[in-house]
């Protein structure tokens, strides 16, 4: 997109007033949405995004500016702006940009920006079909494809120039089914760094009758008891939990500022001994995993809990140099409008010994939870609400009938320090996290677990 030359020239202008560090991000997007409800396709949108981020660290503050005009004059003009911020000692040293190869790799077998946009179409039509077959309750279907090719450069003044394509490819079925008052939703999403090959490993008709079915039988569930009791989290669950109670509580800006209820606690005992937990770019075609992060910085593997001894945290470039040690690779942004910010990857609990079916039927009674909804978590104190769009009771150490309308309330490091058993499955799910007002693509994981004791909100 950029020659070397004229990043170099980007760079020393930045820094010309003086400045710890600076880089610059260019990015060229080209995403494809294709939206269906209520048997029409609503919306069908393409188009190309590109742009440029130049940023400047500065006494450990951050100067930003961004356009989405990559000629020389405007880039230039953004670098005066950005420099013009800065006041310190010109640093004159020339920039010697080397091109940095990356330490994992993705193949894409089937780029969808070389699918025909009638062929995606039609696969959403087919999502649509397969889940209206499922019931006659079935009362409304929602079908969201997406796709984005994404280019990405980063150059910056230590003389780094990195290259990333980010092919992301995902789906998602919603799914409406009424039987007199009562109303139910199914959901299922699909999805990573991967291209149109993910429909062949996961044809959307079955994602689509996962959601449909799950709407359905939920008709039939009975409102779930409430009150304390042993809950066991499927791996099919997914990480919703770890992301929420324990994730965002890792990064380093909310760490380091006393926003976290890990704050200052590394060497610690933050969870029982069965939880290891771990965040991962590295990970072949996850929905968080990338070559380099937004800053430049190789993709890694990073141990943040083992044991249930906190060992660290998550870094970009601007919280480690505030705290002398190095980036952990965690530096994302939604796209080149943003400032990179600590952002999760892959996250997830790692699998222990205990089989699934076991753990099951260890445990006599209370609620064993299938799929998680939505949650919210209070970083301070840990604090979190979970809803639970499919569960069903434990009876007998057996999974028994289903119930509806259950959530899970609990406070983080209370909960990862009453696990007592650890799969040695592991279940992923996907989304967008958002954070100060930007969200980016992750996976979260877990295996099958229990948790002890637990406040199930229900029926009293």
């Amino acid at each position: 997109m950029l020659d070397k030359d004229l990043i170099k020239k980007v760079l020393k202008e930045a820094v010309k007033n003086g400045g710890d560090f600076a880089d610059i991000y260019i990015e060229k997007t080209q995403p494809t949405y294709i939206h269906l409800e209520d048997d029409k396709i609503e919306k069908v949108v393409s188009g190309i995004d590109i742009g440029a981020g130049l940023r400047v660290i500065f006494n450990g503050k951050t100067v930003y500016a961004y356009t989405n005009d990559l000629s020389n004059k405007a880039l230039l003009e953004l670098a005066v702006t950005v420099s013009s911020a800065v006041k310190g000692k010109h640093n004159g040293a020339d920039i010697d940009l080397r091109k940095k190869n990356p330490t994992v790799d993705f193949k894409i077998a089937k780029r969808p920006d070389e699918v025909d946009t009638d062929k995606k179409v039609q696969l959403v039509k087919k999502a649509n079909e397969a889940a209206r077959k499922i019931d006659n309750r079935i009362k409304q279907v929602l079908v969201i494809y997406r796709d984005a090719l994404q280019n990405v450069i980063i150059g910056n003044t230590e003389g780094c120039i990195t290259e990333d394509e980010r092919v992301y490819t995902t789906a998602m079925i919603q799914v409406i089914a009424i039987d007199g008052k009562i109303i139910q939703t199914g959901q299922e999403p699909i999805g990573g760094l991967i291209g149109f090959e993910l429909f062949d490993e996961n044809p959307i008709e079955n994602v689509a009758e996962i959601a449909a079915k799950r709407a359905v039988m939920m008709l039939k569930a009975r409102p779930a008891p409430g009150g304390r009791m042993p809950v066991v989290l499927s791996a099919d669950a997914g990480g919703t939990m770890i992301h929420e109670a324990i994730g965002h509580g890792l990064e380093a800006d909310l760490a380091m500022q006393g926003l976290s209820v890990y704050s200052k606690k590394i060497g610690e005992k933050v969870a029982s001994e069965v939880i290891t937990v771990i965040d991962d770019a590295t990970m072949p075609n996850k929905r968080g995993s990338f070559r380099f992060d937004d800053e430049g910085v190789e993709a890694q593997k990073t141990v943040l809990v083992e044991n249930g001894i906190l060992k660290g945290y998550m870094y970009d470039r601007l919280w480690s140099m505030k705290e002398g040690v190095r980036s952990t690779g965690n530096g994302r942004r939604e796209s080149y409008k943003y400032r990179p910010i600590p952002r999760m990857t892959n996250t997830l609990i790692a699998p222990s010994k205990s089989v699934p079916d076991d753990i099951i039927k260890s445990t006599s009674s209370g609620l064993f939870v299938k799929k998680m909804g939505g949650g919210q978590v209070n970083t301070v104190n840990g604090d979190f609400v979970f809803e639970v769009s499919e569960g069903y009771l434990l009876e007998n150490g057996k999974i028994g009938e289903p119930v509806r309308g259950a959530t899970l309330t609990g406070n983080g490091p209370e909960v990862l320090k009453d696990i007592d058993m650890v799969g040695n499955d592991l279940g992923f799910s996907i989304g967008t996290c958002g954070k100060d007002g930007q969200g980016v693509p992750v996976a979260d994981a877990q295996p099958t677990l229990r948790i002890k004791s637990l406040t199930v909100g229900g029926v009293v």
